[in-house]
């Protein structure tokens, strides 16, 4: 049996239709909840990657955090009788390329410029089956379109109105990214829209600035922020064309996920299921959370999400709920919810400054709680009712929390969390082994 720091392990591959990969896999997970006896498992992590190239990314994710938590437990006597398992959800996710686009010492002091056509082909080339329909074609017609792309309209046109045939044409959740509005608008507004710098005010620590994919606290920022022109303006195209891909393939996944623990729920209705949800994969257990059947998990960790700060609201613009606000006004976690979240994560901001150009919201500042769009993982759960919410720090990992069942605990963690996926650390730990002996 595959075990992580001697917690035993299950995966789950989900597709990217949303139907479970493996009956096996199922099985095992099942076989594991009906367990009787001494051996008898009390509680189960289920824990969801985000932003990830390939399985052993997010196996590697796992390792890190699940380390770091089983280290912990033993000084922990409150859970000195709960035996644990972790089942960890594989999905089709795909990163933003930026990230493996920018040459070694960064691209600082060449804004303005315009952005490489060699560099926009690459990240095309890259992005061959990210998307949900087939994609090889149109992605290697769009690369034919970019030597010129400058100076034509038409090509612009054409490179607009080809990465939008791709991605899904019914927006699940249009408050979270106004991805109905880059799917309506024409194409040279879209183009005109994004094809300035997008910058954002620096973080404390004095960091890049920019809203750059690299994790990295001072790193290189994305070229696609740096840069202007049409060139530039495409880049972020694909920037966001992927993202509202995944957000779309992420609800779908929870929704399989659902189904999952909701036959998990029917074997061991005892059972404590603590989800875990990394960047996407906050919004992949949100889903699961608020999916057709109720399975009622013991508590809710969102690290770095990558989904609407707003997601959780009552009529946050006085007139829409935020996607998922009912998992918050009908109790549907038993215990706590956290959510870190940090100015140091630049990656899940990029989108929601975006957004904000749809809209046409210039603002110097983007992303931030001020913003109609912005992530979780930047500014946590915003425009809560003041009793469904509580602002908090990220502790050291030795420090006790007084979570609170029902209520979305923020946790700003700019002291212990450098960037999107420095999320592995024993105050993360901690602080989800508070939640777990809170319920």
């Amino acid at each position: 049996m595959d075990a992580i720091s001697g917690l035993p392990f299950f995966p789950l591959e989900i597709t990217k239709e949303g139907t479970l990969f493996s009956a096996q896999q199922r099985s095992a997970i099942e076989n594991a909840a009906s367990q009787a006896g001494a051996g008898k498992v009390t509680d189960f992590f289920v824990i969801s990657h985000g932003w990830n190239n390939d399985m052993a990314d997010a196996r590697d994710l796992y390792n890190g955090l699940f380390a770091s938590v089983a280290a912990l437990i033993p000084a922990r006597p409150s859970l000195a009788n709960r035996k644990f398992a972790i089942v960890g959800v594989f999905w089709p996710s795909k990163k933003f390329a930026d990230s493996e686009l920018i040459p070694s010492g960064g691209a600082a002091g060449i804004g303005g410029a315009d952005l490489s056509s060699s560099v926009l082909k690459q990240k095309l080339e890259s992005l061959k089956g990210t998307f949900d329909v087939p994609d090889e074609a149109a992605l290697e017609h769009a690369k034919s379109l970019i030597d010129g792309l400058e100076n034509s309209p038409a090509k612009q046109k054409e490179f607009v109105d080809l990465i939008r045939s791709l991605v899904p044409q019914t927006p699940s959740d249009t408050t979270d990214d106004a991805s109905d509005r880059f799917l309506k608008r024409s194409a040279s507004e879209i183009m005109r829209t994004l094809s300035g710098p997008a910058m954002m005010v620096p973080s404390p620590g004095g960091g890049g600035g920019a809203l750059g994919l690299n994790d990295q606290a001072g790193g290189a920022v994305s070229l696609g922020d740096f840069f202007s022109g049409a060139t530039a303006a495409a880049s972020r195209l694909l920037n966001f064309a992927t993202y509202y891909q995944m957000k779309e393939r992420a609800g779908v996944v929870g929704k399989a996920l659902n189904g999952m623990l909701a036959s998990i729920r029917q074997l061991r209705p005892d059972l404590r299921v603590h989800l875990i949800g990394h960047s996407f994969g906050a919004r992949v257990v949100t889903a699961a959370v608020d999916g057709p059947v109720a399975i009622g998990p013991a508590s809710l960790a969102l690290l770095q999400g990558a989904f609407s700060h707003n997601g959780f609201a009552a009529k946050f613009d006085g007139k829409k709920d935020g996607f998922f606000r009912k998992v918050v006004a009908q109790s549907k976690v038993v215990g706590p919810i956290l959510a870190t979240h940090t100015v140091n994560d630049r990656a899940v901001g990029i989108a929601y400054a975006l957004a904000s150009r749809f809209s046409n919201d210039n603002a110097a500042a983007l992303g931030d709680e001020n913003d109609v769009f912005g992530g979780i993982g930047r500014n946590g759960a915003i425009k809560l009712k003041p009793a469904e919410f509580v602002k908090a720090a990220l502790l050291p990992a030795t420090s006790p929390y007084q979570f609170t069942a029902g209520k979305v605990h923020n946790l700003k963690a700019d002291a212990f969390i450098k960037g999107h996926s420095d999320i592995e650390g024993p105050q993360v730990a901690n602080a989800i082994l508070c939640a777990v002996a809170a319920v």
